[in-house]
């Protein structure tokens, strides 16, 4: 499992009741993807890429029901919250953050 130090303070930083528990879930979900820097990392200017995380991790993985609409403004929000990182949007948090918003850290 990849080490989880720059996930945490990363995290921190956005997420009042840090739950490490659920992170370490969403890293061992991610496994071989935070190999590679550019797959390690959400692009908030990328439509495609945040298509991506819409059908893959909202839709599939934590099995939001909401309109493409509703979840494309929860992703919009999390770009929002994490505009000061610039291109370096870790994965681990922006799932994470996502997760928490849906009220699905716990079930994951």
């Amino acid at each position: 499992m990849a080490e989880l130090g720059p996930y945490i303070e990363m995290t921190k930083k956005y997420a009042a009741d840090f739950d490490i528990a659920a992170m370490e879930k969403i890293v061992k979900h991610l496994g071989i993807a935070l190999q590679s820097r550019d797959s390690s990392l959400v692009s908030c200017s990328d439509p495609e890429e945040l298509k991506t995380v819409r059908e893959s991790w909202l839709k599939n993985k934590l099995g939001a029901t909401q309109s493409d609409d509703e979840l494309d403004s929860m992703i919009e929000d999390v770009c929002a919250t994490m505009k000061d990182e610039k291109s370096n949007k870790s994965r681990v948090t922006f799932y994470y953050l996502l997760a928490e918003k849906m009220g699905k850290l716990s079930s994951l």
